[in-house]
């Protein structure tokens, strides 16, 4: 590899390093709620640690441990989670139209580990084809910042007030509506999809039988509604 292409590489990495300071200082509070609740519930800090270093799925990690507090069946925890973060399937599968074709497998499998709401996200908002290096980068942080605020929950349980630990919770949520509002003021059709989103999402909340449907599938389903109704209405024009 000659001096250029590393440079370029460099530039790529620190470029993704930078857009994922925010969702590495969300992720680090939001985690350090994980990190009390698995604490609180009985757990050792270092296995709370080792499942956010082996983990980064926010919602799946806290269904999880509440079923593990609730004895539940590893069958029941498996199908739970996998319904859950099954969403991340599809957001893999969409960001890899949008990577350079020759990426390494061990990079791509890397990548895919990395891959949450929030940096497919801001991943999926970038122009052009996306480097290994811009998504290492932008994952960096976000996974340093889940396993250093579980660490700092886990070990600070005692300390902190239940009304504070419980009030971090909503900070994941906070953080994503900061990432999605800047794209829907300044385009049209992500405003729209949102809305169908939002439209969908309450229909499956409030109306009798489709409120029994578990959140995993919810996500998915809705995900495709709206993708596919934005896809129909507003196509991408490709450049010849």
């Amino acid at each position: 590899m000659n001096k250029n292409k590393k440079t370029s590489n460099l530039v790529k990495y620190k470029y993704g390093l930078k857009k994922g300071i925010p969702i590495g200082l969300g992720y680090l509070s939001v985690s350090i709620t994980f990190g009390m609740m698995a604490v609180r519930g009985g757990l050792n800090p270092f296995i709370a640690l080792l499942i956010s270093m082996t983990n980064l799925t926010s919602a799946g990690q806290f269904a999880g441990i509440n079923l593990i507090f609730n004895t539940a069946s590893y069958l029941e925890i498996a199908l739970t989670i996998f319904i859950i973060n099954i969403r991340y399937m599809l957001m893999s599968l969409s960001l890899s139209q949008k990577m350079y074709d020759k990426i390494p497998l061990f990079k791509r499998l890397i990548i895919s580990f990395g891959v949450t709401d929030e940096t497919f996200t801001l991943a999926s908002l970038e122009e052009g084809e996306l480097s290994a290096e811009f998504m290492l980068g932008l994952i960096t942080l976000p996974y340093l910042g889940w396993a250093l605020g579980t660490f700092i929950g886990a070990i600070t349980t005692k300390i902190l007030p239940y009304s504070l630990q419980d009030s971090l919770g909503i900070a994941l949520y906070s953080m994503f509506i900061a990432l999605i509002i800047p794209q829907v003021k300044k385009s049209k059709p992500i405003f729209l999809v949102v809305i169908i989103a939002i439209i969908f999402s309450c229909l499956f909340k409030y109306l009798p039988l489709l409120n029994k449907i578990s959140s995993g599938f919810v996500v998915i389903i809705v995900s495709l509604i709206a993708s596919a109704i934005g896809a129909y209405f507003f196509p991408i024009k490709e450049d010849l």
